[in-house]
């Protein structure tokens, strides 16, 4: 299990949930990342950042309005500001015991619960449990950024299972995309571009043709 901390709860429900963290915890997370926070006995949440935010608080309003502002101040300001910086994070499931569950949590974790960043080991567990029953959890949110969230998930998953040997995981979390989304041809063509962009130039494959609808043209 990840020993990385990356901050404590401050508010959630069912289906999503907020973190809080200083600056020195933000060199782990990123956008996309698989997170989780262990509640009582064996019992784990799992989410994906989807959003960081940076809140002002008095003295940087003071501050930006200044003419020079001291390196050393900043510095200060950034690491003893009185304001967390927030990580917003989707539920996509939960951990009972051993068994992996890609469904909403039972109850939502309580503040100041502490939230870890998986390793490779546990994302290849969680990503690998079932048939990636947890991406309708991402295709079914409001007022997210879908096809960066699931290009950033794809991404960072993907190089945990070639890790582990299974290099061609991210061809069968696009195919299944492609199954969930053939209904709605727009946002499937958007989610397969930012996935395609966020693949290195030198390493790039055409993603899986998605089947033509009756009466598309090009």
């Amino acid at each position: 299990m990840s020993a990385i901390e990356i901050g404590r709860l401050l508010r959630a429900n069912t289906r999503e949930f907020v973190v809080g963290c200083r600056v020195s915890q933000l060199n782990a997370p990123a956008f996309g990342a698989l997170v989780r926070i262990p509640l009582e006995g064996e019992y784990q949440v799992y989410g994906l950042i989807y959003d960081i935010h940076v809140d002002d608080d008095g003295l940087v309003r003071q501050l930006v309005t200044a003419e020079a502002v001291d390196a050393n101040v900043i510095a200060d300001n950034r690491v003893n500001r009185n304001v967390p910086i927030e990580m917003s994070v989707l539920s996509v499931g939960y951990r009972a015991g051993t068994q992996i569950v890609h469904l909403l949590p039972p109850k939502p974790p309580l503040s100041l619960d502490l939230i870890y960043l998986c390793e490779a080991d546990e994302i290849r567990r969680f990503t690998s449990a079932g048939r990636f029953g947890y991406l309708r959890h991402i295709l079914g949110a409001e007022n997210l950024a879908v096809g960066e969230l699931l290009a950033a998930h794809l991404q960072q998953a993907g190089q945990a299972h070639a890790e582990g040997g299974h290099a061609g995981w991210v061809n069968t979390a696009t195919q299944e995309l492609i199954v969930l989304l053939r209904d709605d041809y727009p946002t499937l063509m958007s989610v397969l571009g930012a996935i395609a962009d966020s693949q290195p130039a030198a390493a790039q494959e055409s993603p899986p043709e998605p089947a033509r609808r009756s009466g598309d043209e090009r």
